[in-house]
Formats: C-alpha cells, structure tokens, sequence
C-alpha cells in the first residue's frame, strides 16, 4: 500500500503524461451486491473527474487503459455491456470533452472491436482533433507485448526492403513505431485497486515512469486522488540510472 501525502500540489514538476490502469470495477460492485457492470457504470464517472484533474493541474496527456486485450475472456454478456457503455460515454461526453479543449485518441488492435465501435472511434478523433489543452489517450483491445511485435514487424519489413539498416536500428527505431509515437513517456503510472503489476500495460513507455499503486478502487476515484498522486510524485527523486547529488 502507498501512503499517499496530503495534496501540497505546486505548478512546477507536474507530470507531463499521467497512465492510469483503472482497476477495482468489478469488486466495487460486489461489495454493494450489484453486478459488475454497475461498477464499469460507476468507473466512467470516475473517468470524467480524472480528466477534470488534469485539466486543473495542467497535465498535458492522460492515457486509460479500458480494455485490454485479455479481457475478451471475460464473460461474453460483460463484453457485450463493456462495448455499449463504451459508445455510450463517447456519444455522451462528446461534445463537452471537444468544448474543454481535449483531444481523443485511441490505441489498440481496433480491428477486434465491434464495427460500430471503430467508426465511433474515428468520429471521436477527427471531432477533436484541432485541440491541445489536453490529448486523452484510450487503450482499447490493447496490449503492450502485442504492439511492441508490431513495431519489429515493420522494422523487418522495412529491413527486408532495403529501406533501414539493421546496424542502424536503435531505441527511436522502436519508439517511432509504437502506437503512441509522438506523445511523450507516461512521467507517472497510477494502478488503482490494490494490485501492483503493469498487466501488459505500456511496458516500453514506462521504462522510466514512475510507479504508484493506490487501494482506492476506480468507481471511488476523484480529482483529489489524483491531486494527492501528483504530490507524492513531485517528492520522489528521479536519477534515470544516475547517481544524485
């Protein structure tokens, strides 16, 4: 368990990118004797006050990670549930989230998803795309190992063309290739619920972020969680492999 500080948040050193893996949906709802999907109902609220979090704090990118893709093992009827309240939070929020200034964009295999799903995707995407107060980042049927086999995909099929030298490929060979090309390492990865793995999570990106597990699960997830978060990662010490001063 983290102990987390009282929210002492100051305007320099706050994390660029903040990655949250929003767990504890399921068992929110156990505890209250609803069913699961009353959790991932409650977790898009939580989904809301995240992003009004980052706003007020002046974090430049949030990504969530919503569905990976082991979760297609999940009961066939909580899929189905997840996959609708997806179109729905997107149809609903929209037009406020295009109004704040934010930029949707989603990562993943989009080509497992429903349809319907990836072109609501797209619309979301080009409806927002102008924005830069802050770019919202969605994992969607993600998975890190996956994406990491796509990238060497295509720098094998660029070698094999004649197009890169294998002596020439380097960590920005990789970097540039990832669905997230672009868009700075998370500085900060949040796990709610308890649970401390990355669960094949952003495995390159956050080679150097900086790790918090919190015991709060999602549904119960506020603003000053996320206040709280940043000031514990304003106090740590980051060397990147160096020795400090």
């Amino acid at each position: 368990m983290s102990t987390l500080a009282p929210a002492i948040s100051e305007p320099a050193n706050v994390p660029r990118h903040v990655a949250i893996i929003m767990d504890g949906n399921g068992r929110w709802a156990k505890a209250r004797g609803l069913p699961r999907i009353a959790g991932h109902q409650r977790g898009a609220e939580a989904v809301r006050e995240a992003i009004k979090g980052c706003i007020e704090l002046g974090i430049g990118v949030l990504t969530l990670f919503a569905f990976s893709s082991e979760n297609w093992r999940r009961p066939a009827a909580e899929v189905s549930h997840l996959m609708t309240l997806l179109q729905v939070y997107v149809r609903r929020e929209l037009g406020e989230l295009a109004g704040a200034g934010v930029r949707v964009s989603f990562i993943g295999d989009r080509g497992g998803l429903p349809r319907e799903t990836q072109e609501l995707l797209r619309h979301a995407e080009q409806e927002t795309a102008a924005n830069r107060r802050l770019l919202l980042q969605v994992a969607l049927n993600y998975g890190a190992r996956r994406e990491l086999v796509e990238a060497c995909r295509k720098i094998a099929i660029e070698a094999v063309a004649g197009r890169i030298d294998p002596a020439q490929i380097d960590e920005a060979s990789i970097a540039t290739r990832l669905e997230t090309a672009g868009v700075p390492d998370p500085d900060l990865l949040i796990r709610t619920s308890g649970e401390k793995r990355l669960s094949n999570f952003l495995l390159w990106q956050v080679a150097y972020g900086e790790l918090l597990f919190m015991d709060t699960l999602w549904p119960d997830f506020t603003r000053q969680h996320l206040r709280q978060a940043v000031d514990e990662f304003q106090q740590r010490e980051r060397r990147y492999g160096a020795v400090s001063a």
